[in-house]
Order: structure tokens, then sequence, then C-alpha cells
């Protein structure tokens, strides 16, 4: 799987205005519904947040990949957003996001959103690509990244 095919450069947010959770993933909702990715925000929103009940997608070291599997997504998506104020997520260190990874997965699919939470994770547990994708300025360099 190759998780680059899954970011549209459309739905990267270097500079949130979002100050809570629930702000950050309406935002980032929004850029995947103005994008074609779901038709139906309110939906898809509610089944992140059904999932997020379940345990904290913040994984610590100032990342969170919230997901939603819901008949509202169109088609699979990673939406990318930057928060430079932190954000409170009950993440696993206790610490602020900044940096979050929303996905977007229809209901019918198969369990490949699992590989791509699995890829995500194992990439941003290495410092330096934590640090490069903080430190990105541009959708291109971004993307680059997940290459």
């Amino acid at each position: 799987m190759n998780i680059k095919n899954y970011i549209d450069e459309n739905c990267i947010c270097f500079s949130l205005s979002a100050l809570t959770k629930s702000d950050a993933i309406n935002e980032l909702a929004e850029l995947l519904l103005r994008n074609g990715y779901i038709n139906d925000k309110e939906l898809y929103i509610k089944s992140v947040f059904q999932r997020e009940e379940e345990f904290t997608t913040g994984i610590g070291g100032g990342i969170a990949i919230p997901h939603g599997k819901s008949n509202s997504v169109v088609r699979s998506c990673i939406a990318y957003g930057r928060s430079s104020n932190g954000i409170k997520w009950n993440s696993l260190d206790g610490k602020d996001i900044t940096d979050i990874f929303l996905l977007a997965i229809p209901q019918n699919a198969d369990e490949s959103h699992l590989e791509m939470l699995s890829i995500i994770a194992r990439k941003l547990m290495h410092d330096d690509i934590r640090e490069a994708v903080h430190e990105s300025l541009t959708a291109e360099e971004f993307i680059k990244i997940f290459e």
C-alpha cells in the first residue's frame, strides 16, 4: 500500500484555526467534504467520535490519527492538519497534539485502513519523520515524506 496515494494536497492544512479536538476534526472533515471524499460531514464526524470513544487516537509525540468508517465516505482519503497552538486530545503521553492525520474510510471497505493506520504510525515513530512532517511547508514536501 502506498500511503501517498491517499493524500490529496487539497486536504492538507498547515495552519488549523481549531483550538479543540472537535473543532480540528470538523475543520479537516470540511476539507474532505469540499473535495468530494465524503458526502455527509455530520455522519462522518459521528463515526470519528464513536471510534474516539473506544480509545484515544492521540498516539503521542504530538500526533493524532483519528479515523472514521462510514457510509458517508465516497473514497478513502487522509486529511492532514497542523496546529501551532497544540490541542488537548487525551493522548497516550498526555501532551497536546500538533499534527493530525484524519482518515476517511468507506463503510464497506476491507480492513486495508488498518494497514494504512499501521504504516502511518510506524513512520511517525521515527523522530526524523515526525520532525519532517511538522516542519514541511508545502503539500509537495509533505507528500514526499510518504513516498
